[in-house]
């Protein structure tokens, strides 16, 4: 490579380390100036991480985060009246709660919160697609964050006990004459245990456990308990055992979920997800093993499960291993760009429109059809189809085309720091802002190629670059590989 592709050095700009950076990249939505001004005054990465985990779930404020969006606060019953005289349906509220996430994820200072609340809305997942879930799934997705940082245990009891799972998985009008095993089973199978560590008559235990949660469907949508439809005898799931003689079986439901969350099972298969997540698509044995003995150590705490994992070794070796997915994708960019969103006053505003754009990429928050949540390995979204796609939404961004409505972005001018500038220290910032990293030869030969641009030619306010070639310039720092890991 020609020695005149050697990058700029423009250090007025930070960045930050190659650990603090990987720790921000696995645990944000995508660095952002205002990001590496937190890490570097909290001391650190692992010094800003702690921090996050340490900062009380504050629910008011929470919800006043681009609370946009007035239908997620009506009740059940409302929603559903509203569909019936097709004032909104609920795919449209729906629609509402997965744009909601999306630009909480974008704008929070709070962004390991947004990643294990989506973490774990993906653990104990509800589809937002059907209607009779959906008039209670903005109800459950509060549940969710609320504990996102707290204890499986607690979140578990009543994640599985919401009217929204009781609905998704059948156990809404299950009763002690006709056991619905739905629940039951995915409780096992997906939500704690795993495959392997139950047999079919678990499966049935779990399912009469469970009689008596009620959801009055497609009437009142009002969640009861009913002891008359609880199953009462002797019950057995594996190790746990009860002779359920109350007809009362809620505090047999919460004996029966912590007991699930405290088995080591569940502790191995939670401590592998995680590993996933946030190590690599094959992590070994040994970290899912520490991981899991820390869990069970804390009591099902899960910070204390974070903060061992970001000081694992394999965590601090797995830099640039993790895909980010299509909505990751969307969001990143709009986070790296400085986009600034605001409340939407119609359709066609940002605040709405990158829901389509996440479409577009591959799959829209919470709309993942099956229980088991979607996959956090990267196979499903390293295809070329993927790549043209986010390419196109990049390329839409970067030059500010789509959406236009309820956003401000970044113009050329404010973009570049200093004029005039030579193209090299003009890349090396822009990397620096965007990947929170320094320029190398491939990024600048990529850039000159784009803009038709010589590395040391001067850019002047009159340049052609800032007068129509800008956007070219940010979208290959978008469609760069760094961009799409996280």
């Amino acid at each position: 490579m020609p020695s005149t592709y050697a990058p700029g050095r423009f250090r007025a700009t930070p960045t930050l380390g190659g650990n603090a950076r990987h720790l921000a990249l696995r645990f944000s939505y995508g660095l952002t100036p205002g990001l590496v001004e937190s890490i570097t005054r909290a001391g650190g990465g692992l010094a800003w991480f702690d921090a996050q985990l340490e900062r009380p779930y504050d629910a008011e404020a929470d919800a006043a985060l681009c609370d946009w969006w007035p239908d997620l606060h009506l009740d059940a019953a409302t929603v559903w009246r509203r569909q019936v005289e097709e004032v909104r349906g609920t795919w449209e509220v729906m629609a509402d709660y997965a744009r909601r996430l999306l630009v909480r994820r974008m704008t929070s200072t709070h962004q390991v919160h947004e990643v294990m609340t989506e973490f774990w809305e993906a653990h104990l997942h509800v589809p937002v697609n059907g209607d009779s879930p959906a008039v209670w799934r903005a109800s459950y997705g509060d549940v969710v964050r609320r504990h996102a940082l707290g204890r499986f245990d607690e979140l578990l009891v009543e994640a599985i006990t919401h009217p929204a799972m009781l609905i998704f998985l059948d156990n809404a009008t299950s009763s002690k004459e006709r056991p619905n095993e739905n629940l039951g089973r995915e409780l096992l199978e997906l939500h704690t245990v795993g495959l392997g560590q139950h047999t079919e008559a678990d499966v049935k235990g779990s399912a009469r456990i469970l009689t008596g949660w009620r959801v009055d469907l497609w009437r009142t949508w009002a969640a009861t308990y009913s002891p008359q439809d609880h199953f009462t005898g002797p019950v057995v799931v594996g190790d746990f055992r009860d002779d359920n003689t109350d007809p009362d079986g809620r505090r047999l439901t919460r004996r029966y979920l912590r007991h699930l969350a405290h088995h080591p099972a569940t502790a191995r298969r939670i401590a592998r997800k995680l590993a996933v997540k946030f190590i690599s698509d094959t992590p070994s044995e040994q970290v899912v093993d520490e991981l899991a003995q820390v869990y069970l150590d804390h009591d099902t705490a899960i910070a204390p499960v974070l903060r061992a994992l970001v000081r694992t070794r394999d965590f601090r070796r797995a830099k640039g291993v993790k895909l980010r997915d299509p909505a990751e994708d969307v969001v990143a960019s709009y986070r790296a760009l400085g986009a600034e969103v605001v409340a939407p006053l119609a359709g066609d505003h940002a605040a709405n429109s990158v829901l389509w754009q996440s479409d577009a990429v591959g799959l829209r928050p919470g709309a993942w059809p099956r229980p088991d949540g979607p996959p956090l390995h990267g196979d499903p979204w390293a295809s070329p189809r993927r790549a043209l796609a986010s390419m196109d939404v990049h390329w839409s961004l970067a030059g500010g085309w789509w959406p236009k409505k309820g956003v401000t972005w970044q113009s050329p001018q404010d973009w570049v720091p200093r004029l005039p500038i030579e193209f090299r220290d003009l890349v090396d910032h822009l990397s620096r802002a965007v990947h929170g990293r320094r320029s190398d030869r491939a990024l600048l030969r990529a850039a000159c190629a784009a803009v038709e641009t010589r590395p040391d030619e001067r850019i002047t306010e009159d340049h052609r670059l800032l007068a129509w070639q800008f956007n070219r310039l940010l979208a290959v720092l978008l469609d760069h590989p760094v961009h799409y890991h996280r």
